[in-house]
């Protein structure tokens, strides 16, 4: 009897541990098939384009992991094709669905999957089939400035949501552009497809498409580990704070431009004329939206003033700016403490409204736009590439300092082609203390004369000049 019992052991013991080998075999199967569905091929690219255009044109499909572009080591040229690995799948599906046959560059591009795709299609498949169980929607290229809650309340148009969440990023504590929304109909699903993707969300256009791999909790659930944070993410609670911190940063910028109105200095007009155009756009699939063919998308090319094109002479020392929270007194001080005490934690409680279709929309709005001032005046015409000199900055800090305080002034030389002798434009960048001063400055010196030049000056966007684009 005792040896049976024994027998049966041995027996139970090797069937358990062949059913965990079995499982692990078919998480690494499952592992290496969303490896590959991170992957696509794009063929027939501009001899000319780089790796940094590539990266460009195709990230607001979702973060890229990496890109290997063919090299000829004789010509020292690339061959014309490349991969793209994503971080994700969905982001991959995207890409391919969208970029395929899109002008870059002078040439219909191809994109498609690599070739080794083949061997894992069967669990691809079973993948793809796992996650129709799910009616969730893959949404990237998100405003950094939104949070899930805005998200969701801008999606909730379409159905009812069962959840919104951004993928965090551990590194800026902010999120990485790009999130999931599970609807409870799956008819709610296909309508948020249709009407939102390529939509214009605060100067961002929408990528929305289907989710094609089930959630994480739904991989592989067999070797699920619970864990309070990994290396990838956050806390759920850190991911609130960060979106509470930005909505308190916000409410705060909002109490300082209210004190410099009390304390007597008046704002000059705001020169933003995209408000009223995105506040009076409509609502997905309405007449007033206008979106770009997917075939037709124009690539936008951000110059960063470490790889320009041209040159940075004369950029003064930043000044240490003084803020007008600092100077307004105690009442204000007071003012800002209570703001920060009792700040609303969501965009809906902020703005006292109910928060779904356009009024969600609308609210999103106007918290990107509280975002949109800006303390940089742009000067174009102004001066001529002749007209360089030493004394140039000088003259222009000592002029621009009648509207308000100067932090510092960047003289920009912009090449206008890649030819030896193309034209090359100056721009002239002054950042003030407050952005009325900037609105100020633009007032008065928009229009005028100076050494024969009509002048032309503009607000200059605060996160392009803070991220030291100067191509704008």
């Amino acid at each position: 009897m005792e040896q049976s019992i024994k027998s049966v052991l041995v027996k139970q013991t090797i069937a358990h541990q062949q059913q965990q080998m079995t499982n692990l075999q078919i998480a690494a199967q499952r592992q290496r098939a969303l490896a590959l569905m991170c992957r696509i091929y794009v063929g027939s690219i501009y001899y000319e384009l780089r790796e940094d255009t590539l990266k460009q044109a195709f990230s607001p499909f979702g973060p890229i992991k990496n890109i290997d572009l063919s090299w000829d080591p004789l010509t020292m040229k690339h061959k014309g094709y490349a991969f793209i690995e994503y971080e994700i799948p969905e982001a991959a599906q995207l890409a391919l669905e969208q970029m395929n046959g899109v002008m870059l560059g002078g040439r219909n591009i191809k994109v498609g999957r690599p070739s080794n795709m083949a061997s894992a299609q069967p669990i691809v498949d079973q993948l793809v089939e796992e996650a129709k169980h799910y009616n969730r929607i893959y949404v990237s290229s998100v405003h950094p400035d939104l949070a899930a809650d805005d998200i969701k309340s801008v999606f909730e148009a379409f159905g009812k949501i069962k959840s919104c969440e951004l993928a965090p990023d551990a590194v800026t504590g902010k999120h990485k552009g790009y999130g999931f929304l599970e609807y409870e109909k799956p008819q709610s699903a296909q309508d948020a497809i249709a009407s939102m993707n390529l939509f214009d969300l605060g100067g961002q256009y929408l990528r929305v498409g289907k989710a094609v791999t089930p959630p994480k909790h739904a991989l592989n659930p067999q070797l699920q580990i619970s864990s309070p944070a990994g290396p990838g993410g956050l806390p759920p609670a850190a991911a609130v704070a960060a979106a509470a911190a930005t909505a308190k940063i916000t409410a705060l910028e909002a109490v300082a431009s209210t004190a410099a109105v009390v304390s007597g200095v008046q704002p000059g007009v705001s020169t933003i004329s995209s408000t009223s155009q995105l506040l009076s756009q409509s609502m997905p699939g309405q007449p007033g939206l206008s979106i770009p063919a997917p075939g037709l998308v124009q690539l936008p090319q951000p110059v960063m003033a470490s790889s320009a094109p041209g040159l940075i002479t004369g950029v003064t020392p930043m000044k240490p700016a003084v803020s007008a929270t600092a100077t307004a007194g105690p009442a204000n001080e007071e003012q800002r403490k209570k703001v920060e005490d009792d700040l609303p934690q969501t965009l809906g409680q902020q703005e006292n409204l109910s928060i779904s279709g356009s009024n969600a929309r609308h609210m999103v709005m106007q918290k990107l736009l509280r975002k949109s001032e800006s303390n940089v005046m742009i000067l174009r015409n102004m001066v001529g590439i002749e007209d360089l000199d030493d004394e140039l900055e000088g003259e222009v800090t000592d002029e621009c300092g009648k509207y308000g305080q100067v932090n510092r002034v960047i003289i920009y030389q912009e090449r206008q082609g890649e030819e030896e002798n193309a034209d090359v434009i100056v721009k002239i960048f002054v950042e003030f203390s407050e952005s009325f001063e900037a609105e100020r400055g633009v007032q008065a010196l928009n229009g005028r004369w100076f050494g024969g030049r009509k002048v032309s000056a503009e607000l200059y966007d605060q996160l392009k000049f803070d991220s030291q684009d100067l191509s704008g």
